[in-house]
């Protein structure tokens, strides 16, 4: 008489970007393993406050260090990790100081850094539809709460995804080292 009633649980996402990094002001890094700043340890314990009391039931990392680091320090020390949570590979640029590429693909990129690509690199677009496949997977999973650590541009990402923001407004979205952004899936 009423056919399938499909319920749909809300899931909790949590995703916590990283501390502060060791790398100077105007480096493009997004894809490179790079240090962490000697401040860790108590950038560390302010991220582990502002998730006391959250239990989640899985727990994903970027496989870059500076995301694992801050996941085993808070206490998950055999977190899974993604590729998928990887930052965006600015490809020949990383490393680089942006007024020093010598790229005439990077005027076209500040243009359009949603579609255009740095060169070697991916897009946004790429980033948040590479984003989105996880996303996929942890909405049709059986985990309710779920933490991830992951970078700035992965939470811009997340928002843009799930229809918070355009892909174009991501950048006033941007949230400092050690920020916890909570959607819902």
């Amino acid at each position: 008489l009423f056919g399938r009633l499909d319920i749909y649980i809300m899931k909790e996402l949590l995703v916590v970007r990283h501390t502060s990094v060791d790398v100077p002001q105007g480096i493009c890094y997004g894809g490179t393993d790079v240090p962490l700043q000697p401040t860790f340890a108590e950038e560390a314990e302010l991220v582990r406050q502002r998730l006391e009391g959250y239990t989640p039931d899985r727990v994903l990392s970027s496989p870059l260090s500076r995301a694992t680091r801050l996941a085993n320090a808070i206490g998950y020390p055999e977190v899974d990790t993604d590729e998928r949570l990887r930052e965006q590979h600015f490809g020949a640029w990383e490393m680089k100081a942006y007024d020093e590429i010598e790229d005439p693909q990077l005027l076209r990129w500040y243009e359009d850094y949603v579609y255009e690509r740095p060169t070697d690199g991916e897009s946004f677009a790429e980033v948040v539809t590479r984003v989105g496949t996880l996303l996929e997977e942890l909405k049709a999973s059986n985990h309710e709460k779920i933490l991830i650590f992951a970078h700035g541009g992965i939470q811009m990402a997340v928002g843009a995804y799930l229809g918070l923001y355009e892909l174009i407004d991501a950048p006033q979205h941007f949230q400092g080292y050690g920020s916890v952004m909570k959607y819902q899936l």
